[in-house]
């Protein structure tokens, strides 16, 4: 979708293409409430200092949607697709680290009373589960700091495989 298009769009389906990079509805309210942006830089800029105010409340309601690192995201919605996309290097790992992560993802749901959030793209299975093993010695407190980053890091890249600049301005 181009930035003019995003621009235009109702308010309620301007909500909902902003929910699928952050299903944070406070946030996706926000975000479309400061539409029209000039380029997409001023919508990330915007998104990320509208994300920087996320806390623990947040991460909790975007967790609710978001499926385990290396479990198949189901359903056919833009979030189902866009956690496909993300973690498509999952599909070609080893059954060890698949099983490895596995484990992690239920010491990690014991021990923080969440699933454990990544983000995938860009990282290798191996990658993934050195992180969650990582983590796992966090302390409640960083681990809500480490999960929010992890968050906006999601919703930016979302962000940006989403809203296009406008072919005629290139912003």
């Amino acid at each position: 979708m181009e930035l003019t298009q995003f621009n235009a769009l109702p308010d309620a389906e301007a909500i909902e293409v902003v929910s699928v990079w952050a299903r944070v509805p406070s946030w996706a309210e926000a975000v479309s409430d400061e539409r029209p942006f000039a380029s997409v830089d001023e919508l990330e800029a915007t998104a990320t200092r509208l994300a920087d105010r996320w806390r623990r409340p947040e991460l909790d309601a975007a967790l609710a949607h978001h499926p385990r690192i290396g479990e198949r995201p189901r359903g056919e919605g833009a979030e189902a697709t866009a956690s496909r996309r993300e973690q498509s290097a999952m599909t070609d790992a080893a059954a060890s680290v698949t099983e490895q992560i596995a484990a992690g993802n239920a010491d990690y749901e014991a021990r923080f009373g969440r699933v454990f959030l990544i983000r995938a793209a860009g990282r290798t299975p191996d990658e993934i589960l050195v992180e969650l093993q990582r983590r796992l010695d966090n302390t409640a407190e960083a681990e809500v700091d480490e999960a929010l980053d992890q968050l906006r890091q999601i919703a930016m890249l979302r962000l940006r495989a989403a809203i296009e600049p406008d072919p005629l301005t290139g912003e």
